[in-house]
């Protein structure tokens, strides 16, 4: 089956357009940038995944998001059967104890709250997008389509 155009390995789900450049940059220097797709609020993450099927290598999620929040959409994936085993990486400057412990009862992979240090940011953004995209192995069955 030929992949949906709309298919990157990576959803970034995100709101913060400062935080968007800086990771699409550091994605740009691993060779990575045209592998992204990037939601703007929540809806437009739940409209990618549930209405136009996007099945992503791993999904890069805020949690404080305008119209539908972070924590909603890990919820989504977790009990959907065809998103349930796709990686789901925190990516949050929400460091409380409250939410990594509910992200972790919903069934998240990893949680990295936002390094404050623009040198930090990029090399923890280049280590997750290094990762997921060439260390980290499936099942084929779990591939993307």
């Amino acid at each position: 089956m030929e992949p949906h155009p709309w298919d990157k390995d990576i959803l970034l789900i995100e709101d913060n357009p400062h935080d968007v450049e800086l990771i699409l940059h550091v994605f740009e220097w691993s060779n990575m940038r045209d592998h992204v797709r990037v939601a703007w609020d929540g809806q437009e993450a739940i409209d990618a995944l549930f209405t136009e099927g996007v099945r992503p290598r791993v999904i890069l999620l805020d949690l404080k998001l305008p119209k539908v929040n972070g924590l909603e959409i890990l919820r989504r994936i977790k009990e959907d059967d065809a998103l349930r085993k796709t990686p789901v990486v925190v990516f949050s400057s929400s460091a409380e104890e409250r939410d990594m412990a509910m992200s972790y009862g919903l069934g998240v992979n990893s949680y990295i709250v936002k390094p404050v240090e623009f040198d930090r940011f990029a090399e923890v953004i280049r280590e997750i997008g290094c990762y997921w995209q060439m260390i980290n192995r499936r099942p084929e069955d779990q591939a993307p389509r």
